[in-house]
C-alpha cells in the first residue's frame, strides 16, 4: 500500500511503497476514507526523536472495514467486512482496570497508533482494535468519521472542566481543540462562550460553532473584554494554544478560586507562578485523549445531529499532497482541520 512515512525532523513526509498491514486475533484493518491532521503531530515531529524513521503517522482516522481478525468483536457483535466506522488511535489490553472503566487511552499496554508503534491513518489502509472501534451512523460520510476523535477530544475536556449550566466559560484558542470545547460548552449549557485568538478566520469559526464573544488579544486586553461581556472574571477558562505563558496569563486574570483547564499540550517548558494560584485559590487540570463514553456521546449527537463540526474542515486532499500541506501547517495559515483523504 502507499503510505506518506515520517523520516527525520526538519524534513518533509514521503509517500512510499510499504507492506499491507494484517490483522491479528481482536484487529480489524480498514481502508482509509478520511484522516484529519493534528496539530499534535506537528509539534511531535520536532522533537528529535520522538517518531521513529518510517513511521506512518495519523490517529484521527475512519474508513471501511476491509478485513478482520480472529474474534474480533465489537458491541453490536463480529465486525463485518464493509462496516463503517471510526477507531480510537491504539490497541489496548482490554482486561486492566483502565480498560474495563473506559478509560483505553491509559492502558499500561496500550500500542498507540501513528507513532511508531502501529501505523497509523496517513495510509491507505491501517489497522484497529476491536475494542476500540465505534460504528459510524448513517448520517455521517466516511471521510467525516475522522472528526469523531477530535470532537471526542474536547467533550472529554469539557468533562473533566467540569462546566456548570449557565457558566460563563473563556476558550483561549481557537483551533481544532479549542473549536471542539465551543461545541460542547454550547450544547452542554454555557452561557457566555468567549473566545481569543489573533486569526480572524478562527474567530468567525468560533462564531458559526457556538461562540457569543470573540476578542482579538492583539487589539484589547483579554481579561477586561471577559469581564464587559459577563460582569465577572472567567470562574472556568480552557487553554487551547499549547505555548508557554498562556496558562500563566490565564491565572492572572481568573476570578478567585477559578478554574483552568489546560488542553493545548504544550511540549516545552512552562512556568507559572504559584504566589497567584495560591493567593487565588485557583486550580488548574489537564487532560489527554478521551474514553469510549466519550466516542459513544459523540456520535450519538452527530446521529441526532445535535452538533456538526464540518464547518471545521477547511480542505481535503489526496494522499500525495499530504507532505506539503504537513509542512505548510507549520507556519500561520488559514487552514483549520485538513482531512487527508487516501
Amino acid at each position: 500500500m502507499r503510505a506518506a512515512c515520517f523520516l527525520e525532523s526538519g524534513k518533509p513526509m514521503e509517500v512510499c511503497d510499504v507492506p499491507d498491514p494484517a490483522p491479528g486475533p481482536g484487529e480489524v484493518v480498514l481502508a482509509i476514507k478520511g484522516c484529519g491532521i493534528c496539530g499534535s503531530d506537528l509539534h511531535v515531529t520536532e522533537l528529535g526523536g520522538a517518531v521513529p524513521h518510517g513511521a506512518v503517522m495519523g490517529h484521527e482516522f475512519a474508513g471501511e472495514i476491509v478485513a478482520v481478525g480472529k474474534g474480533a468483536t465489537g458491541p453490536d457483535g463480529p465486525w463485518r467486512e464493509g462496516d463503517r466506522v471510526c477507531t480510537m488511535p491504539g490497541i489496548s489490553c482490554g482486561a486492566c482496570e483502565r480498560c474495563v472503566t473506559g478509560d483505553v487511552m491509559g492502558c499500561a499496554k496500550l500500542r498507540m497508533t501513528g507513532f511508531g508503534d502501529i501505523g497509523g491513518g496517513y495510509a491507505e489502509y491501517a489497522i484497529a482494535g476491536d475494542r476500540m472501534t465505534f460504528r459510524l451512523p448513517g448520517n455521517v460520510a466516511s471521510a467525516d468519521g475522522a472528526m469523531v476523535e477530535p470532537l471526542a477530544v474536547g467533550l472529554h475536556a469539557v468533562d473533566v472542566a467540569r462546566l456548570r449550566t449557565g457558566e460563563d466559560v473563556l476558550v483561549a484558542g481557537a483551533g481544532p481543540v479549542g473549536l471542539a470545547i465551543v461545541i460542547w460548552a454550547r450544547l452542554l449549557g454555557a452561557r457566555e462562550i468567549v473566545v481569543s485568538d489573533p486569526a480572524p478566520h478562527r474567530r468567525d469559526l468560533a462564531a458559526r460553532l457556538g461562540a457569543t464573544v470573540l476578542v482579538d488579544p492583539g487589539a484589547e486586553e483579554l481579561g477586561p473584554a471577559f469581564e464587559r461581556a459577563t460582569g465577572r472574571a472567567p470562574s472556568l477558562s480552557f487553554e487551547c494554544v499549547g505555548r508557554p505563558g498562556v496558562v500563566s496569563d490565564l491565572s492572572l486574570l481568573s476570578a478567585r478560586g477559578g478554574r483552568i483547564l489546560s488542553a493545548g499540550m504544550c511540549m516545552a517548558p512552562d512556568p507559572i507562578l504559584p504566589l497567584v494560584f495560591g493567593t487565588k485559590e485557583l486550580s488548574i487540570s489537564f487532560c489527554s485523549y478521551y474514553r469510549t463514553g466519550d466516542y459513544r456521546l459523540t456520535l450519538d449527537m452527530l446521529e441526532a445531529e445535535r452538533i456538526d463540526p464540518l464547518p471545521m474542515v477547511t480542505d481535503r486532499i489526496a494522499l500525495d499532497a499530504l507532505p506539503a500541506a504537513f509542512e505548510a501547517l507549520r507556519q500561520p495559515t488559514s487552514e483549520c482541520k485538513v482531512i487527508v483523504q487516501p
